[in-house]
């Protein structure tokens, strides 16, 4: 039986008097692919801001892998291996490809003053490791041929990959992911899908908000649907699917076929 990897009891988040997020609880086990889903507004970028701290529940508690979250800073959470992207990409556009996937892993020989001083043989070595790292993740989503582009050369799908890219180079056992395949063309697409099957297979566990619904029933086994801030549904897409609810509170009629 899967464990869980991370825990949300009872979760709630204000802002100016309107609740974005209301008391909405859920379990994520290892090696999972869960879809966060629901119409715009519903709460979904908060809760992942919310599990990584960018913002500060105002109830409720978040445990991962047996580290309770609501009390520590976001470089802490990340450093207990929860990795995170973006809707709006958040890259280093004005360094290399490269550049970008070598500033991500965590703990490196070079990132204390002496070390960045005096460049010890040991400090060399890790960066060899680090670039050699990087290389394979560039493989892994298909840029290691734009290893040199600048990454403000790249297109909105390469971006979008790149972003995965980074991180998975952090190392991170779960990763939260903000539409990771929005705006991008059918082949990216399937070549990001792909890449997430893999690393589930892998043992990644993989929270991400989606619109497409299409997508969502092809890659997650399991949803959290969400409206208004509440947790309305939870379940494999087959149950998902069919549930009035959802399909009224998503779609906002009740005759349509998710």
């Amino acid at each position: 039986m899967k464990m869980d990897l991370l825990r949300v009891d009872r979760l709630r988040k204000e802002f100016d008097g309107v609740l974005a997020v209301d008391d909405v609880s859920f379990r994520l086990e290892r090696g999972t692919i869960i879809g966060l889903i629901g119409p715009n507004g519903a709460g979904k970028t908060t809760i992942l801001n919310l599990i990584n701290r960018l913002c500060q529940p105002d109830g409720g508690q978040i445990s991962f892998n047996g580290h309770e979250l609501t009390s520590l800073p976001p470089y802490r959470i990340a450093r207990l291996g929860i990795g995170r992207t973006f809707q709006n990409i958040r890259i280093f556009p004005q360094i290399s490809v490269l550049e970008n996937l070598m500033l991500a892993p965590r703990n490196q020989k070079g990132e204390d003053i002496f070390s960045a001083l005096i460049r010890t043989q040991q400090t060399k070595t890790n960066e060899q490791e680090v670039r050699e790292k990087a290389l394979s993740y560039l493989s892994t989503v298909g840029l290691l041929d734009k290893k040199n582009e600048m990454a403000e050369n790249l297109s909105h799908g390469q971006r979008k990959l790149l972003e995965l890219a980074r991180a998975l180079a952090t190392g991170s056992q779960l990763l939260l992911l903000d539409e990771p395949t929005a705006g991008v063309f059918p082949k990216t697409k399937e070549e990001i899908l792909r890449l997430l099957q893999n690393l589930r297979d892998e043992g990644k566990t993989i929270l991400f908000i989606e619109h497409d619904m299409r997508t969502v029933m092809s890659i997650a086994g399991k949803l959290i649907v969400l409206n208004y801030g509440k947790k309305i549904a939870e379940g494999a897409p087959e149950e998902i699917k069919n549930n009035k609810e959802v399909i009224e509170a998503y779609l906002g009629r009740s005759n349509v076929t998710v």
